[in-house]
């Protein structure tokens, strides 16, 4: 079974399997607990979309990046 994305990835911006689980499941929250207040359907799981944001750079392991506070 191939992950994606590959974990070597998610490990260069939180390195720390452990503290990934942790912040990716602090997202997950955050995301589904949007879409329900403002009624939007989410077309994947709000734990997919908290991967694919620190796979895109988005979270750190401090919470949520600088860069995308900006955008």
């Amino acid at each position: 079974m191939m992950l994606y994305p590959a974990m070597s990835k998610l490990n260069s911006y939180i390195p720390n399997r452990y503290m990934l689980v942790n912040v990716v499941a602090r997202r997950a929250r955050q995301i589904a607990e949007e879409a329900e207040d403002t009624g939007l359907h989410l077309d994947e799981k709000p734990v997919t979309l908290a991967i694919h944001e620190v796979a895109d750079g988005k979270l750190t392991a401090g919470g949520v990046n600088v860069a995308s506070e900006e955008a």
